[in-house]
């Protein structure tokens, strides 16, 4: 955009003020840039929707967005709970970036579903644990006792990673994340998996014996996963990621965004509230 001479100095100066929310884009296309890439929710403050499952993602997003309006950044959080529309709706631009996978999980999502999304920094692990139903040890599993897992590719193969080191089965050739079922080659107890999406796991706990939950979803029906659980993972590699559409990497407000989740108030915050349930990534 030019200024025009024909404006007089206290409009110009007002002018320019909304040039410098619209960048150098006319005022149809700065429209759409807006709403696909943060908008412009007045001069010199930007909003970014972000996209996070409730617990702990959305928790931790709260303490991070006073941190972001000192910087002109106003945070909008957008709640989903599954695994699949945060991704989509990033794709789609709904979104300027999400807030709820680990890599494993967004490297498959995105060879299934030829998303171009990119993981731009490490928050936090969520360990998964292995939670009590109808029976409460897994020293005395009963025959065809029935196990859930999440269906997931990703996370069903963690789960059963995590099953065979509690001593539950065993895994073709030791098994990685891209175990499924029919890599088990020894099932002692004649167990019978029940697979379920991933936030419906813990809901199954009165129908299952046993059940494999993801933290942020046995958190979301107060279950603790270091109190609760009878097995949890250790040093999880699973690092929970903030996740942006492919060239959003380097935009000033996204990193601001992972400036503010890596501070030390979200820090203290997982700390002194998760205590073990959650650990930094940072």
């Amino acid at each position: 955009m030019q200024r025009r001479q024909l404006f007089s100095a206290a409009a110009a100066a007002a002018f320019a003020a909304v040039l410098s929310a619209c960048g150098k884009k006319g005022g149809s296309d700065a429209a759409s840039a807006a709403a696909s890439s943060g908008a412009v929710a007045a001069a010199g403050t930007v909003t970014i929707k972000v996209g996070a499952t409730p617990v702990p993602h959305g928790d931790l997003l709260k303490v991070a967005a006073p941190l972001l309006e000192k910087q002109g950044v106003k945070l909008q959080i957008v709640e989903f709970n599954d695994y699949v529309q945060p991704n989509m709706a990033l794709e789609s631009k709904d979104l300027d970036a999400n807030f709820f996978q680990h890599k494993p999980y967004l490297d498959d999502f995105q060879k299934n579903h030829k998303t171009h999304l990119a993981a731009l920094a490490p928050i936090h692990i969520e360990p998964m644990g292995i939670y009590g139903g109808k029976s409460k040890d897994l020293k005395s599993i009963p025959k065809g006792a029935k196990i859930a897992i999440p269906n997931d590719p990703t996370n069903g193969g963690r789960a059963l990673l995590l099953l065979q080191s509690a001593g539950v089965l065993k895994l073709k050739n030791g098994g990685s994340i891209a175990s499924t079922p029919a890599d088990i080659v020894e099932n002692p107890h004649s167990i019978k998996l029940q697979e379920l999406e991933a936030a419906q796991v813990p809901r199954s706990l009165k129908d299952v014996d046993f059940a494999v939950i993801n933290s942020n979803f046995a958190l979301t029906v107060n279950l603790n996963p270091v109190k609760d659980s009878l097995f949890i993972e250790k040093d999880s590699p699973y690092a929970n990621y903030v996740v942006v559409r492919q060239g959003d990497e380097n935009r000033p407000e996204l990193q601001k965004l992972v400036r503010a989740l890596q501070s030390p108030e979200v820090k203290k915050y997982i700390e002194d509230n998760l205590k073990g349930a959650v650990v930094p990534a940072f």
